[in-house]
């Protein structure tokens, strides 16, 4: 059986791809996206991305919004395994790659990792534009008019923007780029990560990725605080940790439980590693 699923001509052309993609940050590369043993809108884009990428050295880590115990997270997990034999870890500092749905890592990312997200809608545009070709224009004339505007809208009506994941931000101070359903929280991780960024889309046949050390900012107003998610002083009830991205869980009698939404940063918060 073939290393990592894929045969060698397929993972060429999917590392040609990454390659411009890194050389070109935030653009978007099309490539022939192949069919996997899963279902388009399931990560394919992104399974794609770290099958062609991966070694016999590497140790992977794949999440589902935070969690590595998901069924998403737990499928492609055993996949990747059973098609490379590949060591796996729940452990952010020991994954040399991080396959992830929809979260960035509460831990933060070092030099040599790779983060892999899983990408639904790659066109940051399509909200504005349904047209391809004029997308291709707009980017290409860096005219990000019409997002600018829906930021005024918002900000006019609402005294903010409404957008609560999948917030817009320019690459390199060039490309409007559309960071995946990432939540507000997770749009600062971007900026000047050390880690390298790579986005894949396999129902849309897009690659597109960040490099080490590269300015990503959110689309903003100068006179306007991009704001995140914040959860006040609540704290994880598991391992009593503050000020980290949190999931809310509603009980029978209507109050409400807070866990960190990151799995392995509450394992080792309980365990006293961090």
């Amino acid at each position: 059986m073939r290393y990592a699923f894929l045969d060698e001509n397929s993972k060429k052309e999917i590392r040609r791809a990454i390659l411009k993609a890194i050389a070109i940050p935030g653009y978007q590369v099309p490539f022939a996206s192949r069919e996997m043993p899963i279902a388009r809108g399931w990560g394919t884009g992104g399974l794609q991305i770290t099958l062609s990428i991966i070694n016999e050295g590497d140790c992977i880590k794949v999440i589902d919004q935070g969690c590595d115990g998901s069924l998403n997270a737990v499928n492609i997990r055993n996949f990747v395994v059973s098609v490379t034999g590949n060591k796996t870890t729940t452990d952010t500092k020991k994954a040399t790659i991080i396959q992830s749905r929809h979260r960035i890592p509460e831990e933060q990312l070092e030099e040599g990792q790779c983060l892999v997200l899983q990408v639904p809608y790659p066109e940051v545009l399509v909200n504005v534009e349904a047209d391809s070709y004029k997308q291709k224009l707009m980017h290409a004339n860096k005219d990000y008019a019409r997002l600018w505007v829906l930021l005024y809208e918002d900000t006019a009506r609402f005294g903010d923007s409404r957008i609560s994941n999948r917030y817009p931000v320019i690459v390199n101070n060039r490309y409007a780029m559309d960071p995946t359903p990432i939540p507000r929280y997770d749009i600062p991780k971007l900026n000047n990560n050390k880690a390298l960024i790579l986005f894949g889309a396999g129902r849309e046949k897009k690659i597109y990725a960040i490099p080490p050390y590269t300015e990503v900012e959110p689309l903003k107003f100068e006179d306007k605080e991009f704001k995140i998610e914040t959860f006040d002083d609540k704290k994880c009830a598991r391992c009593g940790t503050k000020g980290v991205f949190m999931d809310e869980v509603y009980n029978d009698d209507g109050s409400v439980t807070y866990y960190c939404n990151d799995t392995s940063y509450c394992d080792k918060k309980l365990k006293g590693e961090l």
